[in-house]
């Protein structure tokens, strides 16, 4: 059972998928910060790279967007037989194609090409560009000038799977191509045409902006945060959409009348006075995603550590000690750690490379057990996933499609105390490190001089308390007097050794 909840205020949406009433995912898009996946742009190209096979082009964002060759489309480069949806991103990715020109035989500096945002920028890179020009419908996704029709691997089963891709490739065109979405099983061809024809004329609306648009310009953006998890994520499946703004709600309701008209008594407007959120659970659970250690119902934990290379997965027996034997026990926490460690990277929105450590486990049988709980889990993933199996170290590697920013980078930002490191110097470790920049800065000084130090409270005391010992034998040592003033402006690792 799915709902989906859309909390709406000036300032943000933010919107809840809730699966067996679970927190499966967390959407937010904050109006000063809105994505820009799926904008398409008429881009000039700056920097042309061949030994990184990339360029630079600039598309009127902050930092120059990022394309790199296999990103170019060709028309001669094969195209996979199937693609599997993602969450946000429906975009191609080609297969290899050994005979594809390099990057400086297809481009050079000024040049003006049409691109699409595939990543929004991350942290200091910015964003991912193609020109594979990929249109999201309701049904199918629209590829200009590729003349390939595929079709999502979630249709499994094959007679569909013919009987869709005869319907498309009878109403489409020799030049273009379409991906079948797994929205798409079941559907008859009127709905399937619809789509097609909206799609087609939204590229005829494209086509023609760029012969007047100046260079660099947006040319089409793609749907803002709630129609477009509307797109992706309602379907007959979903129990009900429960809007608690009457201005979004209206916008929603006629989302939903112009692309699923069957479904539309399924939206809800909540006007209760208790929050949207709050009803749900949803802001406790919110919480719980951004500590770092998540308890199991078993009493089992695990630990997520996110740094910029790769996320790392720890699980530990915790407070469960089992009632059979040490295998028994290892085997039920790592099952359902399986399952949590999935559902966690999916709330959090994690990619890239990530390792799990599981307890190890001494039968192989139950290794596989485990293995094949991660790869059923990861079904439920709309991000592309790629999972190996269980190493003998009992670890597992693998690898999560990026398509937006983690939660955590979302609605956190980096400690201004220990700037990201997760720790900061002890006391101790300050106060001789103060120690010895004033027995440093009386080398310099004339007879005479005086020594004031400013630092923070809690350093200032340390000194006079702990360190008092230490403090007076330096002032013997330099034969000076050190003052120590306290500065609560400070942070606990600085500090300013003046001399008068």
């Amino acid at each position: 059972m799915r709902r989906i909840l859309i909390n709406t205020t000036p300032q943000e949406n933010r919107i809840a998928v809730m699966e067996d009433n679970g927190l499966a995912e967390f959407l937010i898009e904050r109006n000063q910060e809105k994505g820009c996946v799926g904008n398409i742009y008429k881009g000039r190209v700056g920097r042309v790279l061949p030994g990184m096979q990339a360029a630079f082009v600039e598309i009127g964002l902050e930092k120059a967007a990022f394309l790199h060759a296999s990103d170019i489309h060709s028309p001669s480069a094969p195209l996979p037989a199937a693609i599997d949806d993602a969450d946000d991103e429906v975009l191609l990715e080609p297969a290899p194609d050994p005979g594809r020109l390099r990057i400086e035989q297809h481009l050079s500096p000024d040049q003006e090409i049409l691109v699409q945002v595939a990543k929004d920028p991350l942290g200091m890179k910015g964003a991912r560009i193609t020109t594979h020009i990929s249109l999201p419908g309701r049904f199918l996704v629209f590829m200009p000038d590729t003349g390939h029709v595929a079709v999502s691997r979630k249709i499994e089963d094959e007679k569909e799977r013919q009987r869709l891709k005869e319907i498309v490739q009878e109403l489409a065109r020799e030049d273009e191509g379409f991906i079948i979405r797994t929205a798409c099983e079941g559907r008859n061809k009127k709905d399937i045409q619809s789509d097609v024809r909206f799609l087609t004329k939204l590229w005829s609306r494209i086509r023609k902006r760029l012969e007047t648009a100046a260079t660099p310009e947006l040319i089409h953006q793609d749907l803002d945060l709630v129609p477009r998890t509307i797109r992706d994520f309602f379907n007959a499946a979903t129990e009900e959409v429960v809007v608690d703004d009457a201005r979004e709600y209206r916008r929603v309701v006629e989302f939903v009348q112009q692309f699923m008209p069957r479904l539309k008594g399924r939206v809800v407007l909540y006007d209760e006075p208790e929050p949207l959120l709050d009803r749900y659970e949803v802001e406790r659970r919110i919480r719980k995603a951004l500590e770092s250690k998540i308890w199991l119902s078993s009493g089992g934990s695990i630990n997520i550590d996110q740094t910029e290379a790769l996320t790392a997965v720890d699980v530990n027996t915790g407070r469960y000690v089992g009632k059979k034997d040490l295998e028994a026990t290892v085997f039920k926490i790592n099952l359902e750690a399986a399952r949590e460690v999935v559902h966690q990277l999916r709330l959090r929105n994690v990619g890239g490379i990530i390792i799990i450590d599981f307890i190890d486990m001494a039968q192989a049988a139950n290794r596989k057990k485990i293995y094949d709980a991660l790869k059923e889990a990861v079904k439920e993933d709309r991000a592309k996933t790629r999972v190996l199996p269980i190493s003998r170290l009992g670890l597992v590697e693998m690898t999560r499609q990026r398509t937006r920013e983690n939660l955590g980078n979302v609605l956190l930002r980096p400690c201004p105390y220990c700037t990201g490191r997760g720790r900061i110097k002890s006391q101790p470790t300050i106060a001789y490190e103060i120690l010895r920049g004033i027995k440093r800065e009386s080398l310099q000084l004339h007879n005479g001089s005086r020594i004031t130090v400013h630092v923070h409270p809690g350093i200032a005391n340390f000194l006079y308390d702990e360190a008092n010992e230490g403090l007076e034998a330096l002032e013997r040592e330099i034969d000076r007097d050190v003052i120590i003033k306290a500065d609560s402006e400070l942070h606990q690792e600085a500090y300013e050794i003046e001399t008068s």
